[in-house]
């Protein structure tokens, strides 16, 4: 049972996040005890969105791109349906010398019958995108709700707030106590709210909605998460390269102002 829960309240003014590159050491690791991020750490979610059967594969890789004067970790994410591919995304997280991992950017694409249909990039520093907070430091009850990223030219506006703390849940691959619950919400979207399950050491492991607007519900559980072997790391690389390569063909007016992604040192 949750200890404690934050009442329903209207969506605040905009306020972002204070981003200072030089916060941030020259390395990429991330170790927020909610979010941790380890390279060659993949984790597998099932479940459904909307009804349909959805399989979400989040993959940290093994690569660092530099976002914003910021080194940052890759993560490749695949969200497909009954084997078919529906968006895959490059992410981009970086921690700072507080705790606090922050979101750079993103790089999506979205297929319909196999065909890419949109690709809705942001980057932090390109075309007045913003970074924002993916998992603060040190994560309060009551606290105002902070901005996950401000990119206007794709109507990115998410913010969070936590939600519950204390919780315990239990999916397939363990049960969890002491899972702290973030509630994310944007502008566009109001009265709608996606609750994300953090567990402390492990990272997501549950994802929930909650509202009576018409977010996407969804609704996954984390079925497994494992450390890959070097082959299958390489595989997993080679993909997020080769997305990255499309990057770079399909946004060269967004994607093409960052540098290219290379092995992140160990």
């Amino acid at each position: 049972m949750a200890e404690a829960s934050a009442a329903t309240a209207a969506i605040p003014c905009t306020r972002l996040a204070q981003f200072d590159e030089d916060n941030f050491p020259d390395d990429v690791q991330i170790d927020n005890r909610f979010l941790p991020l380890v390279p060659g750490t993949q984790r597998v979610f099932e479940g459904d969105v909307d009804g349909v059967p959805h399989t979400v594969t989040f993959t940290v890789t093994d690569l660092s791109k530099e976002m914003d004067d910021v080194e940052t970790l890759v993560i490749w994410d695949v969200d497909s349906s009954e084997g078919e591919v529906l968006e895959a995304e490059l992410a981009f997280f970086a921690q700072d010398n507080n705790g606090n991992v922050w979101r750079l950017g993103e790089y999506p694409e979205e297929y319909e019958e196999g065909k890419l249909v949109d690709a809705p990039v942001w980057i932090a520093g390109v075309q007045k995108a913003r970074a924002g907070i993916a998992m603060k430091a040190e994560s309060r009850l009551g606290e105002p709700s902070y901005s996950q990223g401000w990119a206007p030219a794709v109507e990115f506006t998410d913010r969070a707030r936590v939600y519950e703390v204390g919780r315990r849940t239990c999916v397939p691959v363990d049960c969890y106590d002491d899972v702290l619950v973030v509630e994310e919400f944007s502008r566009e979207e109001p009265n709608a709210f996606q609750l994300k399950y953090y567990a402390r050491g492990v990272g997501n492991v549950r994802v929930g909605w909650r509202g009576s607007g018409e977010k996407t519900q969804e609704i996954l559980e984390l079925v497994s998460i494992e450390r890959l072997d070097a082959a299958a790391l390489a595989a997993v690389r080679a993909k997020a390269m080769a997305l990255e390569r499309s990057a770079y063909l399909r946004s060269k007016a967004v994607y093409g102002h960052t540098p290219p992604a290379e092995t992140a040192q160990p």
